[in-house]
């Protein structure tokens, strides 16, 4: 289904160019309409169905509503042509309904279309002219109506004015003027031809009172008489629907027909406040339960808001059922409305597919899309489904045509049409907190509200009823906006006439930050997802504002504090360059290193560490916290000088982080092979320096797997004590690695119970430490060495040099319960080459052990319990593997 698109046609001079209003699927919405259609006309052919039953609850109306630019007009549209012939998508099907009568009646509710309510009266009299028939009850009534509000006008050239004539042809006046004949014939007035409106009604309402059996044919409309004898006005005109559902009514059986309304752009009919126009509309829809109204909008109808009693006629869930259930979103199918009466229906975006081919088919030359694929792709990817922006995109794609040849770039684009769009029916409140939200990922009516900077909640209350604001009832904030519309109003051009300033943003921006601030120290810090959300929110305000830190330095400290390592980085500033300037700058990237050094090589978390203590932007605290995790990422890296002059000043320096810098000269000492050094230190390090943990990272190298199990253990216990989910994993990981050594069958539980602690986190290192108990436990009985080969690939790649030492060690613990002396000498070259820098270096030392070799050098290792200790520790758990197995 495809029309000429005029205005792409006039902006070309090629004529060999194909413009087409092309009309992409919907089928979902032609589904939901067909189905709700087909139950419609089984209920009003039901025996039990009374058209003057005004207490009934009505389910003669679905919605449609969605963001401005969705596509409403054009379903509407389309719904209007499949309902009135046969030439329908064929992807739509043939609805059950296909044999019966069906009277699609459109109407443009937009204030440009000029549409009142008396024209929409009319308009729908006039289509019901295509029956060939007069409708004496209502054509009686409106006759005197006409001539009461309009003497003198002729109606035949109203209806040729306003294009109804031009629509539905010329017999809307010849059957009204045949009904007022008919009925005065029937009750005898003289000069019945030329008898006169109020006449004919006055006589005709006497003789329904009186029962006479001159006009038994109408005395059936039990209402006919009031509403004749009712001042003709525009409140009495909203009830003479009820007439035509009666005529309808009355038709025989084999000249049944069903209007179908279709009532479009309904958002103009009025505001929250003044809903004069919306309830004599919704008395038609009341009055008339045998015809069928199809709305579109951009709201959802409220008509089941108890609420609304007194503003609207028929209000409530009883009156309204359809409309009162769960809005269906725009993915669910037929089979599955709510309750299985959902009669408000959200219009989604357009998929990347549709969005394609709607592309492809609206510009064409000699059979072939003229839009090239990649400036399609980029304008689906640019344009969130949203049909408007693909309709501007289009035209952009003809203007640059007639100087060049376009390129994708031209289309990552705004247009500010897309604002006036969305702005157009918002009040200034309105348009004012949704300016504000626009700065927020994502919001609830707190958070909207503060942000605006107003007292009240009321113009955020009825913004999230837009259908431009979506919802995810599991997010941390509940709400927010359509990502184009988003993004639209915070670059575009704003040429609206309450258009911000840039001081404007930037006082919107710092009560956001702030308003974000308040929610996360409202929750006393200890919730996660509020604390990364916040911080998500917070740190490309602080950035993209230049805006002060405030309270993002704390968050940033609680972030850390637990070692859970989220993606936080937010995007990259539009336009903008990687240059670090501000604190905030610098604070964005220091949490975006520390986050991703999960997924990158340690050498580019050290890069970029460097860069941010060398920037000297961050206060005092936060640069002690990027040289504390740039002496770590070095001592991963193997840089042990490096890492030891970093540790050493934030020791010194005493601040939050020296406890751990104070453990970090520990593990340097470690891995020096200075064990009682390192081990004499361990034991003034306390809880914040993670004193169990330590000590069990010195035991387990001594082959005193139990001692260490049992340091992890109160690790990891102490951990929970603190809510510190990251150590917590870490020690339980470290416990499960020493047990496998000892004890197979019970590493299974603990390794159980580290996918457990771990699910959630983003912890590599750790992560690393419990593939490695695996194949520890399983040492001896490894069928391959795949396995440890790709591990060995991904450790390489993150630069971690401490767990590629313990793959080794593992594997030479493998080689020696089978007795393969020549694989455990492999692995002990393997093991030198790590330990050409000095650290590791006893890691060769306990492969020796393990496979029964001599050393072949001197050790530089002072062991706290002496080399001949450790060497029969380490034997004996090769042994004891060994006899277990055979």
């Amino acid at each position: 289904m495809a029309g000429r698109d005029l205005r792409a046609l006039f902006s070309t001079n090629d004529r060999g160019v194909q413009c087409v209003e092309a009309f992409t699927n919907r089928q979902m919405q032609w589904e939901l309409v067909a189905a709700a259609l087909g139950e419609h006309l089984r209920h009003t052919a039901g025996p039990g169905f009374d058209v003057e039953d005004l207490e009934a609850p009505r389910d003669n109306i679905m919605v449609f509503h969605g963001v401005g630019g969705i596509g409403k007009t054009t379903l509407s549209r389309k719904l209007e042509a499949a309902l009135a012939s046969a030439d329908r998508p064929v992807q739509w099907g043939e609805p059950a309904w296909a044999d019966k009568r069906i009277l699609p009646v459109r109407i443009d509710l937009a204030r440009s279309a000029g549409t009142d309510f008396e024209q929409l009266v009319l308009t729908i009299r006039a289509a019901l002219s295509m029956l060939g028939r007069p409708l004496p009850a209502f054509d009686v009534a409106l006759r005197r109506y006409w001539e009461h509000q309009h003497p003198g006008e002729s109606l035949e050239e109203y209806l040729r004015r306003g294009g109804l004539a031009g629509r539905f042809g010329q017999t809307l006046p010849q059957q009204m003027q045949s009904a007022m004949a008919d009925v005065a014939q029937a009750l005898l007035l003289p000069g019945t031809l030329g008898a006169a409106a109020a006449q004919v009604t006055g006589s005709l309402a006497r003789a329904l009172r009186e029962r006479r059996q001159t006009v038994r044919a109408l005395a059936g409309c039990a209402r006919l008489a009031d509403l004749l004898e009712a001042e003709p006005d525009l409140d009495a005109l909203s009830f003479y629907p009820h007439l035509l559902a009666w005529e309808l009514a009355q038709l025989p059986a084999g000249k049944r027909v069903t209007p179908v309304i279709l009532l479009d752009t309904f958002e103009d009919v009025g505001d929250r406040t003044h809903r004069d126009l919306e309830r004599l509309i919704q008395r038609v829809v009341w009055l008339m339960p045998n015809a069928y109204f199809i709305v579109t909008g951009r709201s959802r109808l409220q008509w089941a808001d108890p609420a609304l009693q007194g503003q609207l006629d028929y209000t409530g869930p009883t009156a309204w059922p359809g409309l009162a259930g769960a809005v269906i979103p725009a993915a669910r199918t037929p089979a599955t409305p709510p309750g299985g009466r959902g009669r408000q229906v959200l219009i989604g975006d357009f998929s990347p597919e549709d969005c394609d081919d709607y592309l492809a088919r609206r510009l064409s030359r000699d059979g072939q899309p003229l839009i090239p694929a990649r400036i399609r792709q980029t304008i689906t990817d640019r344009s969130h489904g949203l049909p408007l922006y693909l309709d501007l995109s289009v035209l952009r794609f003809l203007e640059i045509r007639r100087t060049r040849e376009p390129v994708p770039a031209d289309f990552d684009h705004d247009f500010g049409a897309l604002i006036a769009r969305t702005l157009s029916d918002l009040t200034p409140d309105e348009r004012h907190v949704l300016r504000s939200i626009s700065l927020l990922d994502a919001f609830d009516l707190t958070l909207a509200t503060a942000a605006a900077g107003l007292g009240h909640e009321a113009p955020a209350m009825r913004l999230i009823e837009r259908p431009f604001v979506r919802e995810n009832p599991f997010g941390v904030w509940p709400y927010h906006l359509h990502g184009l519309v988003r993004s639209t109003i915070r670059s575009a051009d704003d040429a609206t006439d309450d258009r911000w300033s840039a001081r404007d943003w930037e006082r919107a921006a710092e009560r956001a930050l702030a308003a974000l601030g308040t929610q996360w120290s409202a929750h006393s810090g200890r919730d996660r997802m509020l604390l990364v959300g916040c911080l998500r929110q917070g740190l490309p305000l602080a950035r993209d504002f230049r805006l002060d830190l405030g309270w993002l330095a704390d968050a940033a400290w609680a972030y850390v504090s637990d070692s859970v390592w989220e993606p936080i980085a937010p995007p990259a500033r539009t336009g903008g360059t990687s240059t670090l300037e501000t604190a905030a700058d610098a604070l964005v990237e220091l949490l975006a290193a520390l986050a991703r050094r999960q997924h990158e090589h340690r050498s580019v978390t050290a890069s970029r560490l460097t860069t941010v203590t060398g920037s000297g932007l961050l206060p005092a605290d936060l640069h002690e916290m990027a040289v504390y995790y740039l002496a770590k990422a070095h001592r991963d890296l193997g840089n042990s000088t490096a890492s030891r002059q970093g540790m050493q000043a934030v020791a010194d320096g005493g601040g939050r982080l020296a406890p751990a810098a104070r453990r970090g000269l520990v593990h340097l000492a470690r891995l020096a092979g200075d064990f009682p050094t390192a081990y004499a230190t361990a034991q003034t390090l306390g809880w914040a320096g993670r004193q169990h943990r330590v000590e069990g990272d010195i035991l387990w190298p001594h082959g005193d797997m139990d001692r260490a199990a049992a340091a992890y253990a109160a690790a990891r216990d102490q951990a929970e004590q603190h809510g510190v989910a990251g150590e917590r994993a870490t020690s339980q990981a470290q416990r499960a690695l020493v047990l496998a050594f000892t004890d197979p069958d019970t590493a299974d539980d603990e390794l159980h119970l580290t996918d457990q602690l771990l699910a959630g986190l983003d912890l590599r290192a750790t992560n690393f430490t419990a593939r490695i108990a695996a194949l520890v436990r399983d040492a001896g009985t490894l069928p391959g060495l795949e396995t440890a080969r790709a591990l060995r690939a991904e450790i390489r790649d993150t630069g971690i040099t401490a767990a590629e030492a313990v793959l080794e060690l593992t594997l030479a613990f493998h080689h020696a319960v089978k007795g393969e002396q020549d694989k455990v000498r492999t692995v002990i070259h393997r093991l030198r080459e790590l330990a050409r820098g000095g650290d590791y270096a006893y890691y060769t030392d306990i492969a020796h052990f393990m496979g029964g070799l001599p050393l072949t050098a001197p050790s530089a290792a002072r062991w706290i319990d002496g080399a001949d200790t450790v060497r029969d520790r380490w034997r004996t758990l090769v042994i004891a593997r060994r006899r277990a197995l055979h």
